[in-house]
């Protein structure tokens, strides 16, 4: 890491512990909690009861780390909920709006084919607020800033955008007509797009332009859908004249879902580079704060996504394939080679940005087979030599290109991108 700014990796008894990641890592301005399961610290199982149960059993476990560490839960600004049905959602909302009872942060709901443990029927993780900073920051009461628009769906249990410090998260968007909160007619692309309208009627209610997104997380029921959605994708992006020039995309995942709230195709949220901060930073014009983006021939390039996009303190890792970036082909094996290649692919991007692995502060995994778990852990502990960072696995029914594993990652950038604040 190329600055004096460090990385705070905690983990409190209170809160289940893993051999595979550390419950919280605070870099800057945000702190990445790993996800949770419905575990009881105290016995390591999880707990009794269904859905309602599981999900406050969830909720409490991220409480208790974020009270740890001097927190408490209205300094969450992005929750994701994954749940082994989606019919569950009505009851986990129950219970989750008791946790947050003056303000809803951004959240992601969906489906998975697949969680850690044998019953488990949801896993949550979250992103919060670290406002004291991390190593040389000063700290400061940064203020969230906390806003719906009536040109996109509105929610009773999230709230549309929160922005803090210079990062702005936008809660997972349905195809739904904000004028008739109906899912628009027709398939995967039409749907998509709407998604991507949303979104866009949310930046324009808070004057940020599209291009600013730095990172886009695309869920699908039906992966063969993906062609469909890339068409109505590629009409977005790049989507001002400056964007088109140097032929910006923001860092992409594509996860498949089991199942979507409101029986949807598709789902989509966003980060945002949010150059005019949050009281009590000052305002900086936005023409002169730099988002990066940045290509390496040592890992697999996609015309619809970039590898790495920094902004701020911190840099956005599309998701990567286990491909050998000379040939472009998934590498032979079995889940723990391609979990590698995955590892290999992540570690080149960060070396092409003069980073380690160690800078990295939150990992996503997707299995297609989730007893694969034990040997992709085998590996993916050998990448890291100090704490682990935090870390979230799902298991998935599919995966692009028919791959047993796919990995995206979120890096510290303590250089900052000018004019940095």
């Amino acid at each position: 890491m190329s600055s004096g700014i460090i990385k705070n990796s905690r983990n409190t008894e209170n809160a289940p512990k893993s051999s595979l990641s550390t419950q919280t890592v605070a870099f800057s301005h945000y702190n990445n909690i790993s996800a949770q399961l419905p575990v009881d610290a105290n016995t390591g199982k999880i707990v009794t009861g269904g859905i309602k149960e599981q999900a406050a059993q969830c909720l409490l476990n991220i409480k208790a780390i974020v009270e740890s560490i001097d927190h408490t839960m209205s300094d969450v600004v992005r929750i994701n909920v994954f749940l082994k049905n989606i019919t569950d959602i009505d009851v986990v909302d129950e219970v989750y709006a008791t946790f947050f009872q003056n303000y809803l942060p951004t959240r992601t709901a969906l489906a998975v084919a697949a969680l850690p443990m044998d019953g488990a029927l949801v896993q949550m993780d979250a992103v919060i607020t670290n406002g004291e900073g991390s190593g040389t920051q000063v700290p400061c009461d940064l203020v969230k800033i906390v806003r719906n628009t009536e040109n996109a769906p509105k929610s009773s249990i999230s709230t549309q955008t929160v922005a803090f410090s210079h990062y702005n998260h936008v809660s997972a968007q349905l195809p739904i007509d904000p004028k008739t909160g109906n899912i628009v007619a027709g398939g995967a692309k039409e749907q998509a797009a709407q998604c991507l309208k949303n979104i866009k009627g949310i930046l324009e209610g808070i004057d940020v332009p599209f291009d600013d997104i730095v990172k886009i997380n695309i869920h699908l029921k039906n992966l063969s859908d993906i062609e469909a959605v890339n068409e109505a994708y590629s009409t977005f992006f790049p989507d001002s004249a400056i964007a088109r020039t140097v032929g910006y995309v923001p860092a992409r995942s594509v996860v498949a879902a089991e199942g979507l709230p409101m029986d949807a195709l598709v789902q989509i949220d966003a980060t945002v580079s949010h150059g005019d901060g949050t009281p009590p930073q000052a305002v900086e014009d936005r023409h002169g704060i730099v988002i990066k983006p940045n290509n390496t021939e040592n890992a697999p390039k996609s015309s619809l996504s970039t590898q790495t996009v920094a902004f701020s303190h911190y840099n956005n890792i599309s998701a990567q394939l286990p491909l050998v970036p000379k040939t472009g082909k998934i590498i032979a094996g079995a889940a723990k080679e391609q979990a590698e290649q995955c590892l290999k692919n992540i570690k080149a991007i960060v070396e092409s940005i003069d980073h380690v692995m160690d800078d990295i502060v939150k990992i996503n995994i997707q299995l297609k087979n989730i007893a694969d778990i034990d040997a992709v852990g085998e590996v993916y502990t050998t990448f890291f030599n100090s704490d682990l960072p935090a870390l979230t696995t799902i298991g998935v029914s599919a995966i692009p290109m028919d791959a047993l594993v796919q990995i995206d990652a979120i890096v510290s950038n303590g250089e900052g991108t000018p004019p940095q604040a």
